[in-house]
């Protein structure tokens, strides 16, 4: 049996990976992707699922298209002791490290909670820290809306009584066309399709693993936001907002509205994947989350590459 045909098994048959790394969203994402796989004895240890992938001759281990994280995932013994788990996890991550191709460029966005820096390192890699907002979702929503910053919940309050919320993928071509607007401002183009918008929502629709949240009012879109799942964890996975109405009360209701549907379906997390954008940082900071950092993993070996970088900055 072949990783891949081992990796799909070992999904159907453990809960608790990750969104990004189910081998569903791997197709979606990817053109081609493998996996490598760590065991100790008989029993699958950990696993990390990588594109495979090559421009201008030049082999490269990055994220695919819309997926933020990758990277190793360690199955933990269930009678592991904690003052072994790191152990544990630093022999079970050098084992796949060493099962990946040998490949020219990194630039690999890894899951928040993995610290092994240090191993990283003796592989060559430069480890870069860059940061998400996670939310605790035990509390109950009066506690969450309570730590949230005094302007947001007024917010909140406030498009309540102006907004209408409901749920549809049909509306993704407009999602995209928000995208588009308010990257364009920042003289950012779109790095993906429409295309592969719809490609990906297929995907989760057919895995019951996405919502798409639209806030009207007076009929009008004022804002969206797309949620994805997995068995422990909601995503903010992308947003929009009208550039007509440019509603930041309407995103701060969707927002909420997105958190407290997590709560519904049982996630212990909401991951709102923090950006490095000052104003989006902000904004998700003031929903009273915990900052959280998550390691990219960079190399560049590719005298090829290095000149494309210097071309096409």
């Amino acid at each position: 049996m072949s990783n891949k045909a081992l990796y799909k098994k070992i999904c159907e048959q453990k809960k608790g990976l990750p969104l990004f790394m189910q081998p569903w969203w791997l197709d979606a994402v990817c053109e081609n992707w493998d996996v490598a796989i760590a065991k100790k004895g008989d029993e699958i240890t950990g696993a990390w699922a990588y594109p495979i992938e090559s421009k201008i001759g030049v082999s490269i281990l990055r994220n695919p298209v819309l997926t933020p994280y990758l990277g190793p995932h360690v199955f933990y013994p269930a009678d592991v002791k904690e003052s072994n788990l790191d152990n544990f996890e630093h022999e079970t991550v050098s084992e796949l490290i060493k099962q990946l191709p040998k490949t020219k460029v990194w630039h690999l966005a890894i899951q928040p909670g993995m610290k092994q820096v240090g191993l990283f390192k003796q592989h060559k890699l430069r480890p870069q820290a860059q940061q998400t907002f996670l939310l605790e979702l035990k509390d109950s929503e009066e506690t969450l809306l309570a730590n949230m910053k005094d302007t947001t919940r007024r917010n909140i309050r406030m498009a309540e009584k102006e907004v209408t919320i409901t749920n549809s993928a049909s509306y993704l071509k407009d999602m995209y066309k928000f995208q588009k607007a308010t990257l364009s401002k920042k003289g950012v183009s779109v790095p993906y399709s429409l295309k592969d918008l719809e490609r990906i929502m297929k995907a989760c629709e057919k895995n019951n693993a996405a919502t798409l949240w639209i806030a009207k009012s007076d009929k009008k879109i004022q804002a969206m936001v797309w949620q994805v799942w997995d068995d422990n964890c909601s995503y903010y996975f992308m947003g929009g907002q009208n550039p007509e109405t440019n509603s930041y009360k309407a995103m701060s209701l969707l927002l909420w509205h997105t958190i407290k549907e997590a709560k519904k379906r049982g996630h212990t997390t909401f991951d709102l994947e923090g950006s490095m954008d000052e104003g989006v940082e902000r904004f998700f900071r003031n929903f009273g989350g915990e900052r959280a950092l998550y390691i990219v993993l960079h190399k560049n070996d590719s005298i090829l590459w290095k000149i494309k970088k210097m071309i096409f900055k």
